[in-house]
């Protein structure tokens, strides 16, 4: 399963880079008639390659498109730039108590939402209690946000955030579209019908989202509290923007390449090249941090429960030599659970492990697979070595089917019959609290190392009350420690060490198998500007514009 039922943050429209200063550039500037520069006016229509699943609102969704749907309507407290550094947003300033758990802040005046209500220290209150409130069932924000006990008006301008326990990733938690601010009026709706619009302050207002289809939006009159570092003050260039829902890799290109869509996500890999040599059009290219695309064993019970069998799948399999065949490059293939793109990523980890299908036939034999039927399998006690996969193939983006298929054949090869169990969403999500599955399969961005607690850490394992992430349902004293002192600190230097000592560990243990590092491919068409990126990477829209024929 993707992040697209679930992943991902470190969300900002701050630092956002214009297309036309990265990846490959267009026509125009090649000839040396760079614009004239940003002009009002227009719409700019952009498409993806999947969308939020049942529900928009991203104060429930994990989805990482919830996020890119959400974010032109929703603003944040603060933001997050591509350093990782936090800067001032609706919130003007704050301050964090000596013992890290009560952070103040101090809110920005004249701020309105889109229905008129006034934006104040009760909406942030609205918002904060209403992502934890188990009635909003949230599988991504709450889990952020654990330690929350509550939040304190002062006054209409200064609110205090209270937690149990010092947390220091809080601030780049608020930075996410998951935590956007909604208005405190349409929080009183009931949960379904927060899922089909949501109602925020940003610079740009939801018209409509139509499920398979796509979103619209259109300029926020009078919009003026834009985040600290952005390109330009005030209202939004556009006029409208315009998302749509291309589920087809060569019809969302093709939309492209004909003019149709002004840019997409996700140009297909084996297209890349061809795009960048088309003088009409540019490539640009962002990794995303937070958890690779990696595939997650079940090590609580069936075959994967043991530790030689999960090291023999992962060994036995040359992942690598998949990832860079199937995705001409566009991919690499992961060394660890997290992207080095990510705070606290170990570099040491790369070049670590190597396929070694002899390893691996020793290690299944050395579990008690040592014997093989008529078709090949390795066996034991008469029972055939299967891997029930829990896959959902409605949501496998970047040709994760082709490749899943790959990695069946090549688990055949060493005696692994792997079993893809499909279904629809609703099905996967009642088998994933029971841990009913041997494997399953996600990508997590989130712009902080404190993505491995969302990982790996014992009270993230999914429950019937508790949409976790910890899909490998891992329970290790010494990595929940590690976790736990990382939320302790606000020295970097300190929280990398202790995620190294995470991320060596479950590694160790193959709990997790890598697979590859998630690029965001975004091809525009030349008359396309300004789209930004924020760092958990995807595009963003503010500073956008379109040249006027």
């Amino acid at each position: 399963m993707s992040t697209n039922t679930r992943l991902s943050a470190g969300l900002s429209l701050l630092g956002v880079l214009a297309l036309a200063a990265c990846g490959t550039t267009g026509k125009d500037t090649a000839a040396g008639k760079a614009p004239a520069g940003p002009v009002k006016g227009g719409t700019l229509t952009f498409a993806v390659n999947t969308e939020p699943s049942t529900c928009l609102d991203p104060h429930q969704s994990p989805a990482d498109v919830a996020g890119l749907f959400t974010r032109p309507a929703l603003d944040s407290l603060v933001s997050l730039d591509a350093e990782g550094k936090i800067h001032p947003w609706l919130a003007t300033k704050w301050t964090v108590s000596p013992d890290q758990k009560t952070y103040t802040f101090t809110l920005r005046d004249g701020v309105r939402f889109s229905d008129g209500t006034a934006f104040d220290a009760e909406a942030v209150r609205a918002n904060l209690d209403h992502i934890v409130d188990p009635a909003t069932k949230s599988q991504l924000a709450a889990g952020y946000i654990e330690p929350y006990k509550g939040s304190e008006v002062v006054d209409p301008h200064t609110v205090k955030v209270h937690f149990s326990r010092p947390y220091s990733p809080f601030l780049s938690a608020l930075a996410t579209a998951y935590f956007g601010i909604e208005s405190p009026k349409s929080l009183k709706q009931p949960q379904d019908a927060l899922c089909k619009k949501v109602v925020g302050s940003g610079p740009f207002v939801i018209d409509e989202y139509v499920v398979q289809k796509g979103i619209t939006y259109h300029r926020n009159p009078g919009y003026d509290w834009a985040p600290e570092g952005a390109a330009h003050t005030g209202e939004t260039y556009l006029d409208k923007l315009e998302i749509k829902v291309i589920t087809e890799d060569s019809v969302r290109l093709g939309a492209l390449t004909s003019g149709q869509v002004d840019g997409i996500a996700s140009v297909p890999p084996v297209n890349v090249k061809q795009v960048q040599a088309d003088p009409r059009l540019t490539v640009t290219t962002r990794q995303a941090p937070g958890g690779n695309y990696n595939y997650y064993p079940n090590t609580t019970s069936g075959p994967f429960a043991d530790k030689r069998v999960r090291q023999a799948f992962r060994d036995g399999i040359d992942f690598a030599t998949i990832v860079r065949n199937l995705y001409f490059g566009a991919f690499q293939p992961a060394a660890g659970p997290i992207s080095p793109s990510t705070d606290g990523y170990d570099k040491t980890l790369e070049g670590k492990t190597k396929y070694d299908p002899a390893a691996a036939a020793r290690l299944l034999d050395e579990a008690g697979w040592s014997g093989k039927d008529a078709e090949g399998y390795r066996t034991k006690d008469g029972k055939r070595l299967t891997i029930r996969w829990a896959f959902l193939k409605s949501f496998a983006r970047e040709q994760r089917d082709t490749l899943a298929e790959q990695i069946q054949a090549e688990a055949k090869k060493i005696g692994f019959e792997v079993e893809f169990v499909s279904g629809t969403v609703n099905e996967w999500l009642e088998k994933y609290p029971k841990g009913d599955y041997d494997l399953v399969d996600f990508s997590w961005q989130r712009a902080d190392g404190d993505t491995l607690r969302n990982l790996f850490d014992t009270s993230a394992i999914p429950t019937a009350a508790k949409f976790g992430q910890n899909a490998a349902r891992l329970s290790d004293k010494d990595v929940d420690g590690w976790l736990s002192e990382a939320l302790d600190t606000t020295d970097q230097a300190k929280r990398a060490e202790l995620y190294a000592k995470v991320q060596q560990r479950v590694t160790g243990e193959a709990a997790v198998f890598p697979v590859y590092v998630f690029n965001y491919l975004l091809g525009a068409g030349k008359k396309a500007h300004g789209i930004g990126w924020e760092p958990q990477a995807y595009p963003t829209f503010y500073d956008a514009w379109v040249e006027q024929a």
